[in-house]
This record gives structure tokens, C-alpha cells and sequence, in this order.
């Protein structure tokens, strides 16, 4: 028998989550039967959407049921198994993490060939479903070309901090970030290779984006919503595009702000497009391979921001909406 400790949604967030609206539980699980594996998890995911999941409400994906295992990204180990297509010692991805061990079909589970030099944890970010996002809204949603001028959002995160950078291999003439911190505008400029950022908490947006792109924006990748998104309509060109994959900004509001200079959209002949990254699961293996060898070449870096022990899940996860992030947020299961 196999001790599980589990984080489970107690009770639903009326906006900014706090610790009362999770509970620790601890059950016991049997041995696999024929086809299931058992996975200890290594790695736990926190991420923005999950808050989404938090609410009762129709979504592109069900919300998260209360007094049940809340579910995320997870890397673990296989250590018993029931399947002939995965053994123990097996490292996997699935989506069944917030808690420290895992029983499931085996086809819960993916194998993945560990990188050289890359830590398992990658495969939770830069490897995992915020790199695949970066990569298909760069690549498929924007299509950013060469010669392009590019604004990234939340350009510090997750999502941002690899969409700027490949922009940058797709031929981006100039690529702006925005942030929450004069650390994390340095870490832009420094490491991830922006041609220039800014604090979008000190400055006006929309003057900010004139003044580093006075002959418009062609691309706005959109991780936040809000305020930058209407920044950014107000400075795209002519034909700009612009990929919608988060509105972190109206996560906790009580009313959803709209959009205050919507003509522009008709005047400009913008393209916004939405979208989600599990409808792009047919990309991953050239993403895999692409921004493999741009990780080993050095033509990629990343930064993870990493909290020991799970007990400290639900802080991690709180910590995104505080902007305690730099890169993707991991949780180290045991600190192992």
C-alpha cells in the first residue's frame, strides 16, 4: 500500500484564492492491476488557468470538482506498473498532479526521454504545454515573419519568456516586453534577449508602446488581457495580428472589462485570434524537436522559479497571481 497525499479544492474562490479553499488529504492506493502503473510525481505544475477550473462554470475544459484531487501538470517515475508499455524507472508526464503519487490507465501517462543538461522539470515549461502554446501562437496564430516589430505580455513568464525569444528566430525586427518588476525587465533585456521592456505597473501602456514602436506594432502575443491589450490595439499597424492565450488580468475582477477602443479593430483590419493550446497537440513533436536543439545549441534559455515540498503547492500557486514567478512556476515534490 502506498501512502498519497492530495490537495483538494475545499470550497470555490470568490476571486483571489487563499489557503481556506484547499485541503490536504491523505489516502491509501493498492498495486496496479492489469494496465495501470503507479507514478510517483517528481514535479508538480501550477498555472494560471487552473483558476478558471476553480469557478462552476461552462468553460473549454470541466471545472475541477470540490472535495476531489485537484489535476495538473505533473513529471514523475513509474514505480510499479501493470502495463507492458511502460516499466518502472520510467520517467512520464500526465496530468495528474497536486498530489505525491499517481494510479491511473497507463494511457494517463507519457514516456519522456530525459535531455542532457535540461532538468525533468523542463518538460513542465520551456518542453512542456507553455512552450507548445509560445511556439503555436508565435509560429501559427501570429505568424511571426521576418522584419516583424513583436510586444509580449506577461513576457516574463512562462508562455512570454519563450514566445519572445522564438519571435526572435522567426526574424522579429524588435521585440518589447512587458513585466511586473524592474528585476524581471532586466531579466528580459539580460538573458532572454528582448531588444527592450518595461514595467507595465509604472508606466502608460499605450505611450509606453508608441514611444518603443513609433511606426506601430505588426504582432501582440496577449498572455494578460485588460489594459495591454487595449495598449496594444491602440498601437498596432495596419493588418496587425494579434494571439490570445490568457486574461490573467480579469481573473479575479468582480466585473470583466471590455475593450474601450474596439473601432480600431475594424479601422485597422486586426486580427485577434483566441486560442487553445490542447487543439494543437499535432504540433508537439515539431515543437519538441525544434526547441530541443535550440535549447542544446544555446540558441534558447529559460528560468524555472522552484518551491520545495508540496505542502507548499497552494502558495506556489497563489504566487502566480503575486508575481512571485520568474519563468515557470515548479513545485519539487519532495526536494529530492
Amino acid at each position: 500500500m502506498t501512502v498519497v497525499r492530495e490537495i483538494h479544492l475545499a470550497s470555490r474562490p470568490a476571486r483571489v484564492p487563499e489557503a481556506a479553499n484547499f485541503r490536504f488529504v491523505e489516502r491509501t492506493l493498492g498495486s496496479p492491476r492489469a494496465g495501470e502503473v503507479l507514478v510517483k510525481n517528481l514535479y508538480l505544475s501550477v498555472d494560471p488557468y487552473m483558476r478558471g477550473r476553480m469557478r462552476d462554470a461552462p468553460s473549454y475544459i470541466p471545472p475541477f470538482e470540490l472535495d476531489a484531487p485537484l489535476a495538473g501538470g505533473a513529471v514523475g517515475v513509474v514505480v510499479e506498473s501493470g502495463s507492458e508499455s511502460l516499466s518502472p524507472g520510467d520517467h512520464v508526464v500526465h496530468d495528474l498532479g497536486w498530489r505525491t503519487h499517481a494510479l491511473a490507465d497507463a494511457e494517463a501517462f507519457r514516456a519522456v526521454e530525459p535531455v542532457a543538461g535540461v532538468p525533468l522539470s523542463a518538460f513542465l515549461g520551456v518542453l512542456g504545454m507553455p512552450g507548445l502554446t509560445a511556439y503555436v501562437g508565435v509560429s501559427d496564430i501570429a505568424r511571426v515573419s521576418t522584419g516583424d516589430t513583436v510586444f509580449v505580455s506577461g513576457a516574463a513568464g512562462a508562455v512570454g519568456s519563450l514566445a519572445g525569444q522564438l519571435a526572435r528566430h522567426r526574424g522579429a525586427a524588435r521585440v518589447i516586453g512587458s513585466a511586473g518588476s524592474s528585476m524581471k525587465v532586466e531579466h528580459l533585456v539580460d538573458d532572454l534577449g528582448f531588444d527592450t521592456a518595461f514595467d507595465y505597473r509604472k508606466v502608460d501602456v499605450a505611450d509606453r508602446l508608441k514611444a518603443l514602436a513609433p511606426d506601430g506594432l505588426n504582432v501582440y502575443f496577449d498572455n494578460v488581457g485588460g489594459q495591454q491589450l487595449e495598449a496594444a490595439v491602440e498601437n498596432l499597424g495596419n493588418g496587425g495580428r494579434v494571439a490570445m492565450c490568457g486574461w490573467i488580468s480579469d481573473f479575479h475582477a468582480r466585473e470583466p472589462a471590455g475593450l474601450r477602443n474596439g473601432r480600431l479593430m475594424v479601422a485597422k483590419r486586426l486580427t485577434l485570434q483566441g486560442f487553445i493550446v490542447s487543439d494543437h497537440r499535432h504540433r508537439e513533436p515539431e515543437f519538441r524537436k525544434e526547441v530541443g536543439a535550440l535549447l542544446a545549441g544555446g540558441g534558447i534559455t529559460f528560468r524555472e522559479t522552484v518551491i520545495t515540498g508540496i505542502d507548499y503547492t497552494v502558495d506556489a500557486f497563489i504566487g502566480l497571481f503575486e508575481g512571485h514567478n520568474v519563468g515557470k512556476m515548479i513545485v519539487d515534490v519532495a526536494g529530492e
